[in-house]
Protein backbone atom coordinates (compact mmCIF):
# COMPACT_ATOMS: atom_id res chain seq x y z
CA UNK A 1 0.00 0.00 0.00
CA UNK A 2 0.90 3.56 -0.56
CA UNK A 3 -0.25 6.50 0.94
CA UNK A 4 0.11 10.30 -0.64
CA UNK A 5 0.88 12.96 1.54
CA UNK A 6 -0.41 16.63 0.57
CA UNK A 7 0.92 19.66 2.66
CA UNK A 8 -1.79 22.75 2.24
CA UNK A 9 0.04 24.63 5.43
CA UNK A 10 -2.21 25.69 8.72
CA UNK A 11 -0.78 25.72 12.05
CA UNK A 12 0.55 21.84 11.75
CA UNK A 13 3.12 23.02 9.28
CA UNK A 14 4.28 26.63 10.78
CA UNK A 15 7.68 27.28 12.08
CA UNK A 16 9.92 29.68 13.41
CA UNK A 17 10.14 33.26 11.00
CA UNK A 18 13.07 32.90 8.60
CA UNK A 19 13.77 36.51 7.79
CA UNK A 20 15.57 38.45 10.02
CA UNK A 21 13.25 40.89 12.27
CA UNK A 22 10.13 38.85 11.18
CA UNK A 23 8.00 38.00 14.14
CA UNK A 24 4.98 35.72 12.77
CA UNK A 25 5.15 32.19 12.25
CA UNK A 26 5.57 31.23 8.94
CA UNK A 27 4.27 27.68 6.70
CA UNK A 28 7.58 25.91 6.89
CA UNK A 29 8.13 22.19 4.55
CA UNK A 30 5.64 19.89 5.51
CA UNK A 31 5.40 18.69 9.36
CA UNK A 32 4.73 15.21 8.18
CA UNK A 33 8.13 14.94 6.58
CA UNK A 34 10.01 15.18 9.83
CA UNK A 35 7.22 13.33 11.51
CA UNK A 36 7.78 10.09 9.26
CA UNK A 37 11.25 9.65 10.00
CA UNK A 38 10.83 9.68 13.69
CA UNK A 39 7.45 7.30 13.07
CA UNK A 40 9.56 4.77 10.17
CA UNK A 41 6.73 3.33 8.51
CA UNK A 42 7.22 0.31 6.56
CA UNK A 43 4.53 1.30 3.63
CA UNK A 44 5.99 3.19 0.90
CA UNK A 45 4.11 7.08 0.32
CA UNK A 46 4.99 10.29 -1.40
CA UNK A 47 5.39 13.67 0.14
CA UNK A 48 3.76 17.02 -2.29
CA UNK A 49 3.56 20.19 -1.25
CA UNK A 50 0.88 21.47 -2.54
CA UNK A 51 -0.30 24.84 -0.86
CA UNK A 52 1.69 26.83 1.77
CA UNK A 53 -1.11 28.70 3.55
CA UNK A 54 -3.32 29.38 6.49
CA UNK A 55 -6.41 28.10 6.20
CA UNK A 56 -8.13 31.00 6.33
CA UNK A 57 -6.65 32.26 3.01
CA UNK A 58 -7.85 28.81 1.26
CA UNK A 59 -9.62 30.20 -1.95
CA UNK A 60 -12.74 28.32 -3.97
CA UNK A 61 -10.06 28.27 -6.94
CA UNK A 62 -7.02 26.17 -4.23
CA UNK A 63 -9.73 23.90 -3.64
CA UNK A 64 -10.63 23.52 -7.00
CA UNK A 65 -6.76 22.86 -7.44
CA UNK A 66 -6.58 20.76 -4.60
CA UNK A 67 -9.30 18.20 -5.95
CA UNK A 68 -7.97 18.04 -9.26
CA UNK A 69 -5.01 17.15 -8.14
CA UNK A 70 -5.92 14.34 -5.48
CA UNK A 71 -8.10 13.20 -8.70
CA UNK A 72 -4.62 12.94 -11.15
CA UNK A 73 -3.43 10.67 -7.74
CA UNK A 74 -2.79 6.98 -8.95
CA UNK A 75 -3.22 6.09 -5.24
CA UNK A 76 -5.91 5.92 -3.43
CA UNK A 77 -4.83 6.37 0.26
CA UNK A 78 -4.54 10.62 0.86
CA UNK A 79 -3.51 12.27 4.06
CA UNK A 80 -3.78 16.13 3.87
CA UNK A 81 -2.53 18.60 6.15
CA UNK A 82 -4.56 21.51 6.67
CA UNK A 83 -5.21 24.37 9.19
CA UNK A 84 -8.09 23.99 11.40
CA UNK A 85 -10.32 27.07 10.63
CA UNK A 86 -11.46 25.97 7.12
CA UNK A 87 -10.48 21.79 7.45
CA UNK A 88 -14.54 21.18 7.61
CA UNK A 89 -15.01 23.40 4.64
CA UNK A 90 -12.29 21.96 2.52
CA UNK A 91 -12.99 18.13 3.40
CA UNK A 92 -16.91 18.80 2.72
CA UNK A 93 -15.71 20.32 -0.79
CA UNK A 94 -13.83 17.12 -1.09
CA UNK A 95 -16.82 14.55 -0.81
CA UNK A 96 -17.39 14.53 -4.41
CA UNK A 97 -14.36 12.57 -5.41
CA UNK A 98 -14.73 8.58 -6.19
CA UNK A 99 -12.48 5.70 -5.28
CA UNK A 100 -10.38 7.57 -2.41
CA UNK A 101 -9.92 7.48 1.06
CA UNK A 102 -9.05 10.79 2.02
CA UNK A 103 -7.88 11.76 5.75
CA UNK A 104 -7.48 15.79 6.68
CA UNK A 105 -5.42 16.51 9.46
CA UNK A 106 -3.79 19.00 11.32
CA UNK A 107 -2.85 20.58 14.69
CA UNK A 108 -3.81 23.40 17.23
CA UNK A 109 0.04 23.84 17.97
CA UNK A 110 3.08 23.69 15.22
CA UNK A 111 4.33 20.22 15.17
CA UNK A 112 7.56 22.02 16.03
CA UNK A 113 5.99 22.99 19.40
CA UNK A 114 7.01 19.96 22.08
CA UNK A 115 3.65 19.88 23.31
CA UNK A 116 1.78 19.95 19.82
CA UNK A 117 -0.97 17.37 18.88
CA UNK A 118 0.74 16.92 15.40
CA UNK A 119 2.03 13.71 15.93
CA UNK A 120 -0.97 11.97 17.63
CA UNK A 121 -3.69 13.48 14.57
CA UNK A 122 -0.78 12.74 12.00
CA UNK A 123 -0.71 9.09 13.73
CA UNK A 124 -4.73 9.10 14.09
CA UNK A 125 -4.83 9.90 10.07
CA UNK A 126 -2.39 7.02 8.76
CA UNK A 127 -3.87 4.47 11.03
CA UNK A 128 -7.47 5.17 9.81
CA UNK A 129 -6.32 6.28 6.08
CA UNK A 130 -5.32 2.27 6.14
CA UNK A 131 -8.72 0.63 7.02
CA UNK A 132 -11.76 3.01 6.22
CA UNK A 133 -13.71 3.04 3.03
CA UNK A 134 -13.25 5.59 0.29
CA UNK A 135 -14.54 8.98 1.68
CA UNK A 136 -13.51 11.92 3.19
CA UNK A 137 -12.69 12.26 6.70
CA UNK A 138 -11.25 14.37 9.34
CA UNK A 139 -8.61 13.27 11.74
CA UNK A 140 -8.22 15.57 15.16
CA UNK A 141 -7.94 14.93 18.82
CA UNK A 142 -8.51 11.20 18.67
CA UNK A 143 -11.39 11.22 16.33
CA UNK A 144 -12.14 10.29 12.89
CA UNK A 145 -14.95 11.98 11.86
CA UNK A 146 -16.93 11.72 8.35
CA UNK A 147 -16.38 14.89 6.63
CA UNK A 148 -20.37 15.12 6.07
CA UNK A 149 -21.25 15.05 9.94
CA UNK A 150 -17.87 17.41 11.18
CA UNK A 151 -18.74 20.17 13.21
CA UNK A 152 -16.37 22.56 15.28
CA UNK A 153 -17.00 24.13 18.53
CA UNK A 154 -16.70 27.97 17.59
CA UNK A 155 -16.23 28.54 21.47
CA UNK A 156 -13.42 25.43 22.55
CA UNK A 157 -11.65 24.70 18.92
CA UNK A 158 -13.00 21.52 19.59
CA UNK A 159 -14.01 18.89 16.78
CA UNK A 160 -16.93 16.95 16.82
CA UNK A 161 -19.69 15.17 14.78
CA UNK A 162 -23.07 16.14 13.94
CA UNK A 163 -25.38 13.59 15.01
CA UNK A 164 -28.56 14.92 13.95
Amino acid sequence: MKISFIQTGGTIDKGYPQKSGAYAFEIAGPAFERLLVKFNPIFEYDVFEFLKKDSQEITSEDRLALKDFIISQTVSKIVITHGTDTMIETAKYLQEIPGKTILLTGAKLPERFIDSDAAFNLGTAIGAVQTLSNGVYLAMEGLVIPAKSAIRNERTGDFGMDLS
